[in-house]
C-alpha cells in the first residue's frame, strides 16, 4: 500500500468555494495510469493532478498528468493553475520572489506556467501548449436541442457552432444572451445521439459582453457530461481556445488582447479567468489564461 500527500485547492478564485475544486497529488513517481484514473474517480473532481519528476534531460520542473473522472486528457486550464499554485505555496519551488517561472512536462507538451504572490494571494498564468486550430462545425439547430434553447437563442454571425483547440478541443457556441445561457440545460438523449454522430460533447457556451476598459468580457459555462463532467466551474482550456477563436476571427493583422472571463455563476461557483492572446500577420500566435488559487484541504490517500 502506497501513502501519497494531496491537496485539494478551489481554482480561478481568490474566495474558498468558489472556483473549480482541484485535487493535486504529489509524489506520484510509480503510479501507473490505472491506479491514477481510479484516484480521480474517488476525488470526482472535474480533473485531479498527480505530479512526478520529469524525464531525464528534460528542462521541465515536473510532469503532470491530469485526469477527468472517466479519461486522461492531454491539457487543461485550472489543472495548471491549481498545480503551479499548491507546490508554490508549500515551498517546493522556494522563494518565488517577484515571481517565477516553470514549465511542466505534459502529454500535450511543455506548459509554461507563471506564478506571483499577489495582495489577493498566490496568481498563476499559464501558456497554452499547441497553436490554435479549428475542426468541425455543427448545425444551430442541432446544438439548441442539445442545451434544451430555442434555435434564436444561438448566435451565428460570428462562426457556427464550431470545435477549436489549443491543446484540448471543444465546441465552441455563441449565444444571444445572459438569459439565454443561465437557461441552458443539457438534454441527455440528444447529447448521447450527437456522440454517437462524432460531435465533439465538451460544449463550450458564451455570451459576448460589455468591454471593462481595454478588456472584452465573456460569460460562459461548459458542459461535458460524457466526460463524467455534468458542468465545469472554470476551464482554462475551453476559454484559451475560445479567446483564441474569437482573436482568429478579428479582421486585425496584429493585436494584443486582453479578456476577463466569468463562469460558474449558475452553478453557485462564481469563477474569474483573465485571458490575454497575441496575434501577428494574421495569425494568432499565443494565448495565455491565468487567476487566483486558494487552498481548502490536504492530507494522505492510500493507493
Amino acid at each position: 500500500m502506497t501513502q501519497l500527500a494531496f491537496t485539494i485547492v478551489d481554482v480561478f478564485t481568490s474566495q474558498r468555494f468558489g472556483g473549480n475544486p482541484l485535487a493535486v497529488v504529489t509524489g506520484a513517481d510509480g503510479l501507473d495510469a490505472a491506479t491514477m484514473q481510479r484516484i480521480a474517480r474517488e476525488f470526482n473532481f472535474s480533473e485531479s493532478t498527480f505530479v512526478s519528476a520529469p524525464p531525464a534531460g528534460s528542462d521541465a520542473a515536473f510532469t503532470v498528468r491530469i485526469f477527468t473522472p472517466t479519461r486522461e486528457v492531454p491539457f487543461a486550464g485550472h489543472p495548471n493553475v491549481g498545480t503551479a499554485a499548491v507546490l508554490a505555496e508549500t515551498g517546493v519551488f522556494g522563494d518565488i520572489g517577484t515571481g517565477l517561472d516553470v514549465v511542466f512536462d505534459e502529454r500535450a507538451g511543455r506548459v509554461p506556467v507563471r506564478i506571483e504572490s499577489r495582495d489577493a494571494g498566490t496568481w498563476c498564468e499559464l501558456e497554452a501548449p499547441g497553436a490554435l486550430s479549428l475542426g468541425a462545425t455543427w448545425p444551430a439547430e442541432q446544438l439548441a436541442t442539445i442545451l434544451g434553447l430555442a434555435p434564436d437563442d444561438i448566435v451565428t454571425n460570428r462562426h457556427p457552432p464550431q470545435e477549436a483547440s489549443v491543446g484540448l478541443p471543444f465546441l465552441m457556441v455563441e449565444l444571444a444572451s445572459a438569459e439565454a445561457l443561465a437557461r441552458a440545460k443539457i438534454d441527455t438523449a440528444a447529447i448521447d445521439a450527437a456522440l454517437a454522430a462524432g460531435m465533439n460533447t465538451d460544449i463550450h457556451c458564451y455570451v459576448r459582453l460589455d468591454p471593462d476598459g481595454d478588456r472584452e468580457r465573456l460569460d460562459t459555462r461548459m458542459f461535458a457530461p460524457h466526460d463524467g463532467v455534468p458542468e465545469d466551474p472554470a476551464t482554462g482550456s475551453a476559454n484559451c481556445a475560445l479567446v483564441g477563436l474569437l482573436t482568429a476571427l478579428d479582421a486585425r493583422d496584429a493585436l494584443d488582447a486582453r479578456w476577463s472571463i466569468s463562469q460558474g455563476v449558475v452553478m453557485g461557483r462564481p469563477s474569474a479567468l483573465e485571458a490575454r492572446t497575441e496575434k501577428r500577420a494574421g495569425a494568432v500566435a499565443r494565448v495565455w489564461i491565468g487567476g487566483y488559487s486558494v487552498r481548502f484541504a490536504e492530507g494522505t490517500l492510500e493507493a
